[in-house]
């Protein structure tokens, strides 16, 4: 049973075995797909899968669509046809036909779900001593995406991910059809992209002395402080031959990694290596060691325009992605009301208050991505100060009213809503859930996720090219855990963006059925989900504070944040 849902599928007669004479062969366009599909296969299969350059002798047959079976091809979005994808199983062969290379990837996505669960190890595995042939059942599967941007974003900032990790989580996320990976890659609390112009912002800001442990907690006087630290010195960064690495790797599996600089909040690490960047350069500033939001900002002084400039100079010749990322959330201008020269700086640009600074600020930037060919993304508070660049794409995290606004003022946008899109979010009411963060988020809450608001007619509605899941790392800070607070979450997201309704109505208690079986694909895979009954007893934290919080608490601060991006 596939996930996700396919359009159209039909039982053969017969079934396919992989045996040693099974070859493979595969037009250039998509030679990466055949070697990728003999390295999953040939580990747990232990057969050896040759290639061969005759048709005629392969089993198994990768093609690119010619121009007339493209057309027979189910629609993705736009009409585009480059990720559809046709997979016929017969007794004598398996053809995966793709109307791009993409396409001819996810079926092979879907030919290898079609295999035991076992095809996802590492090794040949023979239960009892039994040698059974490996054989997939006669069928035909059209299928397309309902989303151009079917994304996961991963903040290794606050907490921060090897390689290998990276790499791993590229592998998952591509085995179920996500094909944006957005790396956040710089907050307060670390800067992890080595910049070889400026280097201190990895000799010093990758690197903090400690980090909060649980959330917040009121203190004496009412005031919200750090409910304890652990002591533990932690960091790391990228060189530039990992992010190479890293975005030569995402996109042999139809991948694109876009990256994301944050400004001009959220820079706490930044200033630890430059203090001039900030409104206050005289202050000695250490990454910062709490979660949360420091109230450090950049100043808006030309020189700090061009250093973030240059920053996004070499992220962009290491990121082939058309869309940057420069953040714009929860930018706390205390700093800016209270400064002088800030003031100043307002009055000598002509603008009229702090929010058109910003606004300003994140123009210079954009001005300059789009000048190299590219478009920026940011979050839905750059919406703010109005004078923001058509080309700028928006992400929808504060509910879906920035998605409303946006779409209605001609801008593409991407939906994350917090409420039915963040990892990060406890999964149940358990006493038992890890660090229970805000309100709960189940897989079932993630499955009804639709990018696509419905005030939007649909001409707006055209301009959301898709969706994403957000894992904040806050609390993350092992693999395992990591594991636990994605999946089978992001299964869900992956049916909800690839399937939505287009497939047919949604059916919560279908999904689970196919879901279940699925788990055992993940357990193949070495995926530490987290399981119904809850989390066990090594997944818990007992004792670290949350953050929880009602869907009423939330939907009132919705609502008071978001009141002036409202139509």
């Amino acid at each position: 049973m596939l996930i996700p849902r396919p359009r159209v599928q039909t039982p053969g007669v017969g079934a396919f075995a992989l045996d040693r004479s099974t070859r493979i062969t595969a037009t250039p366009e998509v030679e990466s797909t055949a070697q990728y599909l003999q390295g999953v296969l040939r580990p747990s299969t232990g057969l050896p899968l040759f290639g061969t350059a005759s048709v005629a002798d392969a089993g198994i047959v990768l093609r690119l669509a010619d121009d007339t079976e493209a057309q027979g091809l189910q629609a993705g979005p736009a009409d585009d046809r480059s990720e559809s994808f046709r997979l016929t199983v017969t007794a004598d062969r398996v053809e995966i036909v793709g109307g791009g290379p993409a396409g001819v990837f996810y079926g092979a996505q879907a030919f290898l779900q079609l295999l035991p669960a076992d095809v996802y190890r590492a090794a040949r595995i023979t239960p009892d001593g039994a040698d059974e042939p490996w054989t997939v059942a006669a069928v035909t599967v059209e299928d397309a995406p309902a989303f151009a941007w079917r994304g996961f974003m991963l903040d290794v900032a606050r907490t921060f991910r090897t390689k290998h990790e990276v790499l791993r989580v590229i592998d998952q996320i591509a085995a179920h059809r996500i094909n944006r990976f957005h790396f956040h890659l710089t907050e307060d609390q670390g800067w992890r992209i080595e910049i070889r112009k400026y280097p201190r912002l990895t000799d010093v800001g990758a690197w903090r002395t400690e980090s909060q442990v649980g959330a917040h907690v009121p203190g004496a006087d009412g005031e919200l402080t750090p409910a304890a630290f652990d002591g533990r010195p932690h960091g790391g960064y990228y060189t530039q031959d990992d992010i190479r690495e890293i975005v030569a790797y995402a996109a042999e599996r139809f991948v694109t990694v876009v990256p994301e600089i944050e400004t001009p909040g959220h820079v706490r690490a930044a200033l630890a290596a430059y203090p001039e960047l900030g409104v206050h350069p005289d202050r000695e500033l250490g990454v910062w060691t709490e979660w949360g939001i420091a109230k450090d900002i950049l100043n808006t002084e030309d020189s700090t325009v061009r250093f973030f400039q240059d920053v996004l100079d070499e992220v962009m010749a290491l990121f082939p992605s058309e869309y940057i990322g420069i953040g714009g959330d929860e930018c706390p201008k205390d700093q800016w009301v209270g400064d002088a020269r800030t003031q100043e700086r307002i009055r000598e640009l002509g603008l009229d208050d702090e929010e058109q600074l910003q606004a300003w600020f994140v123009g210079r930037l954009g001005e300059h991505v789009e000048r190299a060919g590219r478009r920026i993304f940011g979050w839905d508070e750059i919406l703010e100060g109005g004078t923001l660049s058509r080309s700028a794409t928006i992400l929808s995290w504060r509910g879906m009213q920035g998605a409303i606004t946006a779409a209605r003022r001609g801008y593409d946008v991407i939906s994350v809503p917090d409420d039915q899109a963040y990892f990060d979010y406890r999964q149940s009411d358990l006493a038992s859930e890890p660090i229970p963060v805000a309100i709960t988020l189940t897989t079932a809450d993630v499955h009804a996720f639709d990018p696509v608001p419905a005030e939007l007619d649909e001409a707006e509605a055209a301009h959301v090219i898709g969706g994403q899941a957000n894992m904040w790392t806050e609390h993350v800070d092992t693999a395992r855990r990591l594991d636990y607070m994605l999946f089978p979450r992001l299964v869900a997201l992956a049916e909800a963006l690839w399937s939505a309704d287009v497939a047919g109505p949604r059916d919560l208690a279908e999904f689970e059925g196919r879901l279940g079986e699925h788990l055992a694909r993940l357990e193949a895979m070495g995926i530490e989900y987290r399981h119904e009954s809850g989390p066990f007893p090594w997944e818990q934290r007992p004792g670290v504070p949350g953050r929880p919080s009602s869907r009423e608490d939330r939907a009132a601060f919705i609502a008071a944040i978001t009141a002036n991006i409202a139509d």
